[in-house]
């Protein structure tokens, strides 16, 4: 393998103190860096530094939210070249600061698309693209391959809603007859896309093929749309998708119900290596993609695993966070046997490890389990103890975070923080559940965002149809003449929701319809100021025409907006009066840094965390529930509200002197703890899985029907949860022995089925996992 390395990547690399690549297990080189934002700006600095080397070379770059800080850092360093600071950082980072990269100079290839798709879509990657590379990067657009769906194969004076009326395309018309007139123009249209994207491979290996080629690595391993099972010599093409990548693709979309229905037209793993020479980089960031990194990294070429065709590219790459290279084995061995120290938490690690390898109690681990494994060989060697007493000061830890997790505190005083909100209860609901029994704590919840993103227009569309009819048939009258929906009424706030909850006690649809109903309409005399009946449903009808004419994706009006945060707002509020919280005890920040962008705004001390500190006043907690995200596995808002959740703390710290606070830490089904990382282990009995299902299902009207899934689970984030608890109970019955649980003395123990994961932090210890706010965002 040709191992040269960039001045950029040499620099990178005697930063991450690790080689290129650790051969044989390694087949293609990894560069690690510390965060996201890091991330994005190793990339920019190997992207400036090819292009000021290849001046009209031919460039392929990604769409969607990965490239998000890669974008800001290009566009930081191109408005800024002449600035002696960024001189000075490009220079000491590998960069040659006196040859400006002439980016119109180069040729622009698409690497995918939503097939069909209107191109003026704001969630269309045509559009994306000439807005962040062609405006953003100063692309030439006459030097621009593009994929514009309005432009390919259809018959003159057709549009595409002529061709694909409900939006589905069926491709079993490239090989059976056609039945209608319909299916004779979608079949002649069909085989022009197909000739199109023929022509398109062959323009990009006119151009020599791509010389830059960056992207990101879908849930299944695909890069571009060449999902698991692509041939590794495919081409670009028209092409159905799989689960994972429609669930990857619904947020998008507007939802599975759409992206179940699209293809995509994508170039096909040969055409990223048609050009030998190609610099073929792939950025992933944190734990969630440390299993797609390490299977193309790490396993043979095949297609099951479609990255493993990068490693015939002798310039390819992969730039990780530490996470997402978690699992490459000798990687990880050679940090692991530098160290002259382990620390306990290492230490508890390998021996977990090795115990679910071999499918032993940590107490029957032997000396050749330890011996055949060389990490647990190297814990012999640097720790004293011996064997026995580290196992057993291992298992009596894991007894003692059990222990920890199935008592509660008295008189104290609970702030439960969540990006979103369902986000809570997906990741710690039977710790909250467990100590909101004592009525001496207190607990308040705090939505970070507004979460409208998660509210679809079909729910919305729904909702309104259910209000007609309860304020058209007059239900509401008596309502509306007492004033009952005026705005700032806590107590009638709580009526929704008892009205609500009493239908699920019933079990009465209709009475939860009027639950719904009535909260709906409290929103819209709140947005619209005003509550006469005839205005109302005028105003109803009017969303219904917004609703049913919008494309599902494309960003809402700020009213809008605010009327589906509102929707989620409402659905929290129906999950904890489940719990006998009412409104009061349920805060809504609507933080500004959330506006439904394709890149969240990174946050701002005024804006977003003076309202978290002015809670932290006011609530005066002595524990922080905190979303613990710190490298962005999932949704970037987690890992935004993590720094402004932090900022808030140092803030509330100094002003009150209040230094014995705790942190807990909860991760949920976007990324999960390793036993050795928590250090309370809540009980879950099967009785509680109930609640989770039942209360999810009944309060999160809107996600019911799982309209942005997990790639992991097609179906309610519930389920995802309650698999996710009963997989941490099987890891610590293989540690602890099946014994431990059906013999034990306490009830509780002999009914747990799932456990959750939190990790409890003093201040210091949550300020160490996560990156300043000012540090995150220097390139802002």
């Amino acid at each position: 393998m040709n191992k040269t390395i960039s001045k950029v990547e040499d620099k990178a690399l005697s930063q991450s103190g690790q080689g290129l690549i650790y051969p044989p297990t390694e087949k293609v080189g990894v560069i690690t860096v510390e965060n996201f934002p890091m991330l994005g700006k190793l990339t920019a600095l190997r992207f400036v530094e090819w292009v000021q080397k290849n001046p009209g070379g031919v460039v392929s770059l990604p769409t969607g939210k990965t490239p998000e800080h890669f974008i800001k850092w290009v566009i930081y360093f191109l408005n800024g070249w002449s600035d002696p600071e960024v001189m000075k950082e490009l220079e000491s980072n590998g960069v040659d600061p006196s040859k400006r990269p002439d980016m119109s100079s180069l040729n622009f290839v698409q690497i995918d698309e939503f097939y069909p798709i209107k191109p003026d879509q704001h969630n269309s990657f045509y559009y994306y693209v000439k807005k962040f590379y062609i405006s953003g990067f100063g692309f030439d657009e006459k030097k621009t391959m593009l994929i514009n769906c309005n432009e390919i194969g259809l018959p003159n004076g057709k549009k595409l809603e002529d061709i694909w009326p409900e939006n589905k395309v069926d491709l079993t018309l490239r090989f059976r007859q056609a039945k209608s007139s319909q299916e004779r123009l979608q079949q002649t249209v069909l085989e022009n896309v197909d000739q199109w994207c023929a022509e398109y491979e062959d323009s990009v290996r006119k151009l020599g093929g791509i010389g830059f080629f960056l992207g990101g690595i879908g849930p299944d391993g695909h890069i571009g749309f060449n999902i698991r099972g692509s041939d590794l010599n495919s081409t670009t093409r028209l092409t159905p998708t799989n689960y994972e990548t429609q669930a990857a693709a619904a947020t998008d979309l507007g939802g599975i119900e759409v992206s179940k229905n699209r293809h995509v037209i994508t170039i096909g793993l040969s055409t990223i290596t048609y050009n030998p020479d190609c610099a073929a980089i792939i950025m992933a960031a944190g734990e969630a993609k440390a299993q797609v990194v390490a299977d193309a990294i790490q396993q043979k070429m095949h297609v099951r695993y479609p990255a493993t065709v990068l490693q015939s590219l002798p310039n390819a790459r992969f730039y990780l966070t530490h996470g997402a290279a978690k699992l490459l084995v000798e990687r990880q061995y050679e940090r692991f046997a530098k160290k002259e120290t382990l620390t306990d938490q290492e230490v508890e690690e390998v021996v977990i490890n090795l115990a679910l390898e071999k499918r032993k109690r940590i107490l029957d681990l032997s000396r050749q389990d330890f011996e055949g494994n060389r990490f647990a060989s190297d814990v012999l060697k640097k720790r004293p103890e011996g064997r026995e007493a580290i196992t057993s000061e291992i298992v009596k830890r894991l007894v003692e975070r059990i222990e920890r997790g199935s008592k509660s505190e008295l008189n104290t005083s609970f702030l439960h923080t969540e990006p979103h909100h369902d986000d809570i209860m997906l990741g710690y609901l039977a710790y909250v559940v467990r100590r909101a029994r004592n009525a001496s704590n207190n607990h308040v919840f705090l939505t970070l965002t507004s979460g409208f993103n998660a509210v679809t227009n079909f729910h919305m569309l729904d909702q309104l149809a259910n209000l007609k009819y309860f304020l058209s048939h007059g239900f509401f009258d008596g309502l509306l003449s007492e004033g009952y929906f005026m705005a700032g009424n806590g107590h009638r706030r709580n009526r929704d929701v008892w009205r609500y909850l009493d239908g699920v006690a019933e079990n009465n649809i209709r009475t939860k319809r009027e639950g719904e109903a009535r909260r709906l309409l409290r929103n819209l005399v709140t947005l619209f100021d005003g509550e006469k009946r005839e205005n109302m449903l005028g105003r109803i009808d009017e969303l219904v025409s917004y609703f049913e004419n919008q494309y599902p994706g494309k960003k809402d009006l700020p009213d809008i907006q605010r009327l589906k945060g509102m929707m989620r707002e409402w659905e929290a509020e129906c999950l904890w009066g489940y719990f006998g919280f009412n409104s009061s005890s349920i805060l809504h920040a609507r933080l500004g840094f959330y506006k439904g962008d394709m890149f969240t705004e990174e946050p701002e001390i005024g804006r977003d965390v003076v309202p978290v500190l002015e809670v932290l006043r006011k609530v005066k907690p002595d524990i922080v529930g905190v979303a613990l995200d710190p490298e962005a596995s999932g949704p970037d808002t987690h890992y935004k509200v993590l720094q402004v959740m932090a900022e808030a703390l140092k803030m509330y710290e100094q002003e009150t002197g209040k230094h014995d606070m705790k942190v807990i830490g909860y991760r949920n089904i976007w990324y999960r703890f390793h036993p050795s990382e928590s250090n309370v282990y809540v009980p879950v009995s099967l009785n509680m899985f109930s609640v989770l299902a039942s209360s999810f299902d009944n309060a999160f009207a809107s996600q019911r029907g799982a309209s942005f899934p997990s790639y992991e689970l097609d179906g309610p984030f519930s389920e995802l949860a309650q698999k996710i608890q009963v997989n941490q109970y099987q890891m610590l019955k293989v540690c602890l022995g099946r014994e431990y649980f059906n013999e034990h003395p306490s009830p509780l123990m002999r009914a747990t089925r799932g456990f959750v994961f939190v990790r409890s932090m003093t201040l210091p210890e949550f300020y160490d996992t996560c990156m300043e706010l000012k540090k995150s965002t220097e390139s802002e």
